[in-house]
């Protein structure tokens, strides 16, 4: 069965047959230069293509970021009025009123920042975590259960869509021979 194929196959030595029509030599290369020229201009037509794609890119992304830090300048706004009115109040105002003024802009700030994936930190209670607190003290641990518990906190922490902000400083209850 091999041989059969064998016998098949043309003789390499053999000229083609006449049916198929040959290429001048110089007509071949005339023809393989424009191809060479066309796929060159492809090519770079292609480079400037991606160029411009991204610069466009680049420069949209300035401006999402751009109106993005707009939008939420503009929801700040509300807070900021509330405590331009606050400053320009009478001065008669009594401490109680002055603090409850304090107490709901303070709210509706928290509330505007946590809209945004701002998330607070306020660890006091739970089991220290090096990754989201920095200790600034450590107290002796009233007993062995509360070792490496955050006892307080300083100054709390943020998260902004999950990725931390700023960790919280607290302090730690730890064990006389660790700190």
């Amino acid at each position: 069965m091999q041989d059969d194929f064998l016998n098949d196959m043309p003789d390499p030595t053999e000229a083609p047959p006449a049916s198929v029509p040959m290429e001048p030599a110089d007509q071949a290369v005339q023809r393989l230069e424009r191809e060479l020229d066309d796929v060159r201009d492809r090519h770079l037509r292609l480079a400037a293509e991606f160029d411009n794609f991204r610069k466009r890119v680049s420069r949209e992304r300035v401006e999402l970021s751009d109106r993005a830090q707009a939008a939420f300048i503009s929801r700040l706004l509300d807070v900021l009025d509330d405590l331009d009115r606050l400053a320009e109040g009478e001065t008669a105002t009594s401490a109680e009123s002055l603090r409850e003024a304090v107490t709901l802009i303070d709210r509706k700030f928290r509330k505007e920042l946590e809209s945004t994936g701002v998330e607070r930190i306020d660890p006091a209670g739970q089991a220290f975590n090096p990754e989201e607190h920095e200790a600034v003290s450590t107290l002796p641990a009233p007993d062995a259960s509360r070792d490496h518990e955050v006892s307080a906190t300083f100054q709390p922490g943020y998260r902004f869509k999950g990725t931390l902000v700023r960790p919280a400083r607290v302090q730690v209850f730890a064990d006389q021979g660790q700190a």
